[in-house]
């Protein structure tokens, strides 16, 4: 009896094994043959290969092979030669002079003149290899892809067909009609016209060059983020910041962290947190930390304020274009201004550059201070508002408001305008004062060496011997000529109808040595860079 039981129990088990063993091993499909001119059996090749000649078609699954002639094996693979065609699931066809498929592992790879086509993809490449069972596809072949009006070359990829996306590697180029990108590593996806940067990148176009190390540019919305090292350069200037981000078709182009706008025309640097730039309206605002340095040959100026902003010329041409296009969705024929360009085009003589609220600037030998600036570079004036405050040296500026001409190499004159004042210390208790309606500044070396007051002048002067203040010199004169040397008052000379008078120090009152408004903002002035920051 236990004889018979062991035996049941090892029939039982070759049963199961027989039942499971089609799962295992026969499951994989066959490929079957599905027409051919004729068929023969070639001994010399072994493997029980058939050889079939003419219109030749093979099925496995969803997936059709076709080709001139082939060796079918018992191996469930095949050599298959001349006009050779893939169709997988009626949505991608692969085409070659050759192919090797072996159908076990739904693997093959084709080669000679291989294209692949998939839609709106075309693929061209020397040779290919794919899985069919993953719809994966390589190259280590120089390959050219074509997506509508994209062309894109490399020397090795990969094509992902179910997520219509490819990976390329190495002399990795783009080209569109407006730009041509250039890459080490991209990834792009012919359904959503996405690129992806996972590499050191370059997009150049007519007007700009952009660099990357990572980010992405969706070429059907024209829209783009680039980081990592990234910058724009432009003929005049070159940006940096920590992201890039530009929306051609609205024409908004922004920049956050570390924003950094070299303009390489005018030596003037912008850095700030963040940046905004409209093309339509040529407009670019720096917030954030926002500092602007302009260097001189043997100096450099540094200005803070809250906010700075740049207007240049309205670029109507470009305006147009994008407006048309986004009206009417159909895509500009000329070329963009730019594809990614965040500050303002500073070869425009009309740009202005705003500094607003809380400016303050340093120079080694000029400082100030006031509510907002406007800085034209048409005629190279920079205007002071809001109680303006300048200081150089020992002097200490004031007025309402104040203009200033700032030549290629240094400041070349100033003007104050309204309740204007020049006030110098020499104790506490005694400061050297200048007032008149106007005045007009002129400088030498980026030395203030000579003032002219006009209208209703006034002065306080201390006369000083050996270094000892002997006498005080109180003059009423409409215009009058202030000299200095060294930043120093040298030097008065009264022009029309003076009234001076020449006080010993004990003959006059207190209360007459300041004039009408006089006021001291010592405390306001910058003294190192670092204090532009101060309020």
């Amino acid at each position: 009896m236990e004889r018979c039981t062991n035996a049941y129990s090892f029939l039982f088990f070759a049963f199961c094994i027989l039942l499971l063993y089609p799962c295992t091993s026969f499951s994989q499909k066959q490929v079957e043959i599905v027409h051919a001119g004729s068929l023969k059996f070639d001994k010399n090749l072994g493997n029980g290969a058939k050889r079939l000649i003419g219109d030749v078609e093979f099925k496995q699954e969803n997936t059709h092979m076709f080709c001139d002639s082939a060796y079918f094996y018992e191996n469930n693979s095949l050599d298959a030669f001349g006009h050779v065609h893939i169709n997988q699931n009626d949505s991608i066809n692969m085409f070659g002079e050759l192919l090797n498929y072996d159908g076990n592992s739904k693997k093959a790879v084709i080669s000679k003149s291989v294209v692949v086509d998939k839609g709106d993809m075309h693929l061209t490449t020397e040779v290919l290899n794919y899985d069919m069972g993953t719809s994966v596809g390589s190259y280590s072949t120089p390959a050219r892809i074509i997506n509508k009006e994209n062309v894109l070359t490399s020397d090795q990829g990969y094509y992902f067909a179910k997520k219509n996306e490819l990976t390329f590697k190495k002399n990795v180029v783009l080209t569109n009609p407006q730009f041509v990108m250039n890459s080490d590593t991209m990834r792009y996806n012919t359904t959503s016209k996405i690129t992806y940067f996972l590499g050191p990148s370059t997009i150049k176009s007519k007007e700009n060059l952009i660099y990357c190390e990572d980010g992405w540019y969706d070429t059907q919305k024209d829209l783009s983020r680039f980081s990592r090292n990234a910058y724009i350069l432009t003929k005049e200037q070159k940006m940096y910041g920590d992201s890039l981000y530009y929306n051609r078709k609205k024409g908004i182009g922004r920049a956050v962290k570390n924003v950094n706008v070299i303009d390489t025309v005018h030596k003037i640097d912008i850095n700030g947190d963040y940046a905004i730039h409209d093309e339509f309206s040529n407009t670019s605002i720096v917030t954030g930390h926002a500092i602007l340095t302009q260097r001189f040959d043997k100096d450099t100026l540094y200005v803070h304020a809250d906010t700075l902003k740049a207007i240049g010329a309205k670029d109507s041409a470009r305006s147009n274009a994008i407006k048309q296009t986004n009206l009417k969705g159909k895509k500009e024929v000329s070329a963009p201004k730019s594809d990614k360009q965040i500050a303002v085009d500073t070869s425009k003589n009309n740009q202005t550059l705003f500094a607003y609220h809380r400016v303050k600037f340093f120079k080694k030998d000029l400082q100030g201070k006031c509510d907002s600036l406007a800085y034209k570079l048409a005629d190279s004036t920079m205007r002071l508002f809001g109680t303006p405050t300048l200081w150089s040296e020992e002097n200490q500026l004031t007025a309402d408001s104040m203009n200033f001409i700032i030549g290629k190499k240094s400041i070349k004159s100033m003007y104050l305008k309204g309740n204007s004042f020049i006030v110098s210390k020499e104790d506490s208790l005694r400061f050297n004062q200048i007032r008149g309606k106007e005045m007009k500044g002129y400088f030498k070396n980026d030395t203030l060496y000579l003032v002219h007051v006009e209208g209703n002048g006034q002065t306080i002067y201390y006369v000083k011997d050996k270094d000892v203040i002997k006498a005080v010199n109180r003059a009423d004169c409409s215009d009058l000529n202030v000299y200095l040397k060294n930043n120093k008052i040298k030097n008065l000379v009264f022009i029309t109808k003076p009234d001076a008078t020449l006080y010993p120090l004990e003959q006059i009152d207190v209360k007459e040595l300041k004039l009408k408004d006089f006021t001291w903002r010592e405390q306001d002035r910058p003294l190192k860079v670092m204090d532009i920051f101060n309020w």
